[in-house]
C-alpha cells in the first residue's frame, strides 16, 4: 500500500511538474541558447548602450562617422553571413563603405523611388485583396461552412502580399504565382533559421537566385543594377534586398501590428470605425514599432577612433540594443529623426491627456504619441539618419496603413497568444468576417493554451537547430574567409599598412 500511495505521489508530482513546463521551460531554453551562442563565438562586442553615457550617447555613437563597419572583423558576422546566404557578400545591409555599396545603395533608392507613395499605397491594396481571397470563406464570396472563423498565422499570410508588391515594383508586371511561392519559400527559410525555428535549405534559396539570374540575362530588368557586381552578384542583392529583407521585414511588422490590433478591442474598434484617420493609424504603427522594433541588435565595427568617456578605440565592435534603447528614458533628440514637431503642439498638452502610465515604455499605447507628457521615449525603428537607415522607411508606413485598412475592412481579429520581439510562433490569430459574431472566450482560451504548450517542443528545436548552425557557420566562416580570398574589399581603414606589414 505504501509502495502505491509513494508511487502515486509521485506520478502527480511529476504531472504537475509536466503541467507547468510552458511558463518556465522555454526561458531557460532561451537562456542556454544564448549561453551556447557565446561559448561558441565568444564574447564579442561591446553594449553601447551600457556604456556610462545611456540612451543620448546611443545615438552619439550609432551616428558616428566611424562606426560604419560592416562585416571584416567581427566573428558575428560569419553567423549573419551563413543566415542570409547566397550572396552575403553583396547583401547592401553588410557591404563595406565604399564604391559597390554606393552603387547599391543608389540602385535601391531609384528603384523604391519609381513609384509615388500612392502608387504604392494602391499596389499594396490590390495585393493585400488579392491574397485575402485566396483564403477559404472570403467575405467578397460565398460562405463556406464552418469556416465563420479562421485561424492564420499572420507572418505567413502577409508574406505572399509583400512578394507580390516588390516583385512588381522590381519588374513592373503583375507576379505570377510560381514566381511568388519562389519568393516567399526564400523568405521563409531565411527568417525560419533566422529564428531558429528550422535550418536552413540552401537548394530553396538557390531556386529563387537561379530565376533572378536568368531574368538579368535575358534584359528583363528595367533598372541599371550596380555595374561593379558580377551577374551572379546581382541577382544575389536583388535577393537579398528585395526579396529577403524587404520580404521579411515587412511581414513581420504587419505581423507585430495586427497581432497587436487583435489584442487591443478599443484600438481596433477605433481603426474600424474610423478607416480614414491616418494620424491614428500612424500613431498605432509607430507604438507597433517601438514596443516590437524588428531589430534585435545591431552590430557595427568600428573603423577611427570615437571621441567619447570613456573612448572607444578603432576595431571595437559595438552592439546596439534596438529593445532596450526603445523601452528606457525619454527621447534624445540629437538625430533628427527622432524629433516630431507635432508633439512640441501645445494643444496636446492637456493635462487630462497625461496618465502616468502613459510614459511606461514597456506599455503598448498608441495615445502616447499624441500627448506632449506621455511623449514615446527613444525611438529609431529604421535606424539613425547618419548611418544606413532603412532604405524602405519612407514608403513601409504608408504601405503598412494600406495592408491594415484592407485586412480591417474584412475581417475583426482576436488573439491570446503570446506576443514576443522575435514572435517564433508567427503571430496567431483568428480571423472573424466583420458581420460575425467575435470568437468566444473559450476559443481565445484555447488558442492561448495551444500556443504555450507548442512553445515547449519550439524552444527545444530552436535550441538543438540554433547550436547546429552557429557550429556550422564557425566551420564554414564565411565573412572570414570572403576577406581573406578579396583583400581588395577590406575597408581601407582595416587593411594592414607598410609599418605594421
Amino acid at each position: 500500500m505504501r509502495r502505491m500511495i509513494a508511487a502515486g505521489l509521485g506520478t502527480a508530482a511529476a504531472l504537475a511538474g509536466a503541467a507547468t513546463l510552458p511558463s518556465w521551460l522555454p526561458q531557460r531554453v532561451i537562456a542556454l541558447r544564448g549561453a551556447i551562442f557565446a561559448l561558441v563565438n565568444g564574447e564579442e562586442g561591446m553594449s553601447v548602450l551600457d556604456r556610462p553615457g545611456g540612451p543620448e550617447e546611443f545615438v552619439r555613437v550609432y551616428g558616428d562617422p566611424a562606426a560604419n563597419g560592416r562585416s571584416h572583423g567581427a566573428g558575428l558576422s560569419d553567423l549573419f553571413w551563413y543566415w542570409l546566404a547566397p550572396g552575403p557578400e553583396v547583401h547592401q545591409e553588410h557591404l563595406e563603405p565604399g564604391p559597390r555599396y554606393d552603387q547599391a545603395a543608389r540602385t535601391t533608392r531609384t528603384i523604391l523611388a519609381s513609384r509615388s507613395k500612392d502608387e504604392w499605397a494602391d499596389l499594396v491594396t490590390r495585393c493585400t485583396a488579392r491574397v485575402l481571397d485566396e483564403l477559404p470563406g472570403k467575405p467578397a464570396g460565398r460562405p463556406v461552412p464552418g469556416q465563420r472563423i479562421q485561424q492564420v498565422r499572420l507572418r505567413d499570410l502577409m508574406m505572399p502580399i509583400w512578394a507580390e508588391a516588390y516583385y512588381e515594383v522590381v519588374f513592373g508586371e503583375p507576379c505570377p504565382r510560381f514566381v511568388r511561392d519562389l519568393i516567399v519559400g526564400n523568405a521563409d527559410d531565411v527568417v525560419s533559421a533566422l529564428k531558429c525555428t528550422s535550418l536552413r535549405h540552401m537548394k530553396r534559396r538557390d531556386r529563387l537566385t537561379r530565376y533572378l539570374r536568368a531574368r538579368i540575362d535575358a534584359g528583363q530588368v528595367g533598372f541599371d543594377l550596380p555595374s561593379l557586381m558580377t551577374p551572379q552578384e546581382q541577382a544575389c542583392y536583388l535577393q537579398g534586398a528585395f526579396f529577403n529583407t524587404a520580404i521579411v521585414q515587412m511581414s513581420e511588422a504587419m505581423a507585430h501590428l495586427l497581432l497587436a490590433v487583435a489584442e487591443h478591442e478599443e484600438v481596433q474598434e477605433r481603426l474600424q470605425r474610423e478607416p480614414s484617420d491616418d494620424d491614428y493609424l500612424s500613431d498605432v504603427i509607430n507604438e507597433t514599432l517601438r514596443v516590437w522594433p524588428l531589430f534585435g541588435i545591431a552590430h557595427r565595427i568600428v573603423t577611427a577612433d570615437i571621441d567619447v568617456d570613456p573612448p572607444i578605440t578603432a576595431g571595437t565592435v559595438l552592439l546596439f540594443d534596438y529593445p532596450g534603447f526603445h523601452h528606457t528614458g525619454r527621447p534624445a533628440l540629437s538625430d533628427p529623426a527622432l524629433s516630431d514637431p507635432a508633439l512640441s503642439d501645445p494643444a496636446l498638452s492637456d493635462p487630462a491627456l497625461s496618465d502616468p502610465a502613459l510614459s511606461d515604455p514597456t506599455q503598448f499605447d498608441p495615445d502616447r504619441w499624441r500627448q506632449r507628457h506621455g511623449r514615446p521615449p527613444h525611438h529609431i525603428p529604421f535606424g539613425v539618419s547618419a548611418n544606413r537607415p532603412c532604405p524602405a522607411r519612407g514608403i513601409a508606413p504608408p504601405g503598412m496603413r494600406a495592408a491594415t485598412r484592407e485586412v480591417l475592412r474584412r475581417y475583426t481579429l482576436s488573439s491570446s497568444a503570446a506576443h514576443t520581439r522575435s514572435l517564433p510562433n508567427r503571430g496567431p490569430v483568428l480571423l472573424t468576417r466583420r458581420s460575425e459574431p467575435a470568437p468566444t472566450p473559450a476559443r481565445l482560451r484555447q488558442l492561448r493554451w495551444a500556443d504555450r504548450w507548442q512553445d515547449v517542443p519550439r524552444s527545444l528545436t530552436q535550441l538543438a537547430f540554433g547550436t547546429i548552425m552557429v557550429l556550422d557557420a564557425r566551420r564554414l566562416a564565411l565573412a572570414r574567409t570572403y576577406f581573406a580570398e578579396h583583400p581588395e574589399q577590406v575597408p581601407a581603414s582595416s587593411r594592414p599598412t607598410e609599418e605594421a606589414v
